[in-house]
């Protein structure tokens, strides 16, 4: 319960930053579990997640989208429509800059874009963790010289560092209002989704060249039974495909003997058996969808 003078807030807060800059680390560490993937490949995220915050003064819904750049496909395109229709329906927007890196372009691209959205900024300089004080002290300096901030916090989501502080800060930004997800939930990401990002993400741990760009999962079918191995517990079987744009890129996915394949199953199993609370067998293929990047109709039929 709030008392009368702090009233209860609510309303949204979008992570934006260019890729690779911490979004959803940050975002993971805020909500105190996983609710998108991560990987070090740019553009790991695809799509605008939402990560729930609940604390007894106020709800902050957490929008963590794709990382602005510079397209050079039509999902490039459509994963930068993704983060400004999100620009314009949030309460707070959360501009990541990593202290491990020099302001560039690409910071100052999305510091325009800002200049544009009414609702207040708050500068993160990110992974702290990974800079010395005198990056961090810069780095504080030249984020803040980006966009006219309502505050600029130096955080390592990897740490916990000052992610409290934010926390508090982003709350307190919120207009006032009523709890809008009830105070359990912690994301609103549908499940065959969530299935399909845990494969990915084992799947860019195993892969390099050309193939992370290339590559999309969609769930193809979900069976739940009885477990034959535990009478109160359940299995689900899960058949999802890998898609790859080019002939060359599925020996990539496999692997010698069907290597790769094995290791990103066992990989994303884990992470599958955690989220829906039960043993999962995991049936992967591997497909060649011909330059779906830039093909609307399998751009749609992919979910993006």
């Amino acid at each position: 319960m709030t008392s009368p003078d702090q009233p209860y807030r609510s309303g949204f807060a979008c992570l934006v930053g260019r890729p690779n800059a911490g979004k959803t680390t940050l975002t993971n560490a805020l909500v105190g579990e996983k609710v998108g993937i991560v990987s070090n490949r740019p553009q790991t995220t695809r799509h605008a997640i939402r990560g729930v915050v609940s604390r007894p003064g106020g709800q902050l819904v957490l929008v963590d989208t794709p990382g602005l750049h510079k397209p050079k496909s039509l999902l490039g395109q459509r994963l930068n429509d993704v983060v400004r229709d999100t620009l314009a329906d949030v309460d707070v927007i959360v501009f990541c800059v990593p202290a491990d890196q020099p302001v560039g372009t690409g910071d100052k691209f999305i510091a325009r874009q800002l200049r544009e959205v009414k609702a207040p900024v708050v500068v993160v300089v990110t992974k702290t963790d990974a800079a010395s004080k005198k990056q961090i002290a810069e780095q504080l300096v030249a984020a803040s010289q980006l966009v006219e901030a309502a505050e600029v916090v130096p955080v390592s989501a990897v740490a916990g560092d000052q992610v409290e502080l934010l926390e508090d800060l982003l709350i307190g930004l919120l207009p006032e209002g009523p709890r809008m997800y009830p105070e359990e939930q912690t994301t609103d990401e549908d499940t065959e989704r969530q299935i399909a990002e845990l494969i990915r993400e084992a799947a860019l741990e195993k892969v390099r060249q050309e193939v992370p760009h290339s590559l999309a999962v969609t769930v193809e079918e979900m069976i739940r039974r009885p477990d034959p191995k535990n009478s109160d517990g359940e299995l689900v079987t899960v058949h999802a495909s890998l898609h790859v744009e080019r002939p060359s890129q599925k020996p990539m996915l496999l692997g010698k003997g069907g290597s790769i394949i094995k290791q990103i199953g066992s990989e994303a199993r884990v992470g599958m058996e955690e989220l829906l609370g039960a043993r999962v067998h995991l049936d992967l293929h591997v497909t060649v969808l011909g330059e779906w990047q830039d093909d609307p109709k399998k751009l749609n039929r992919l979910g993006y």
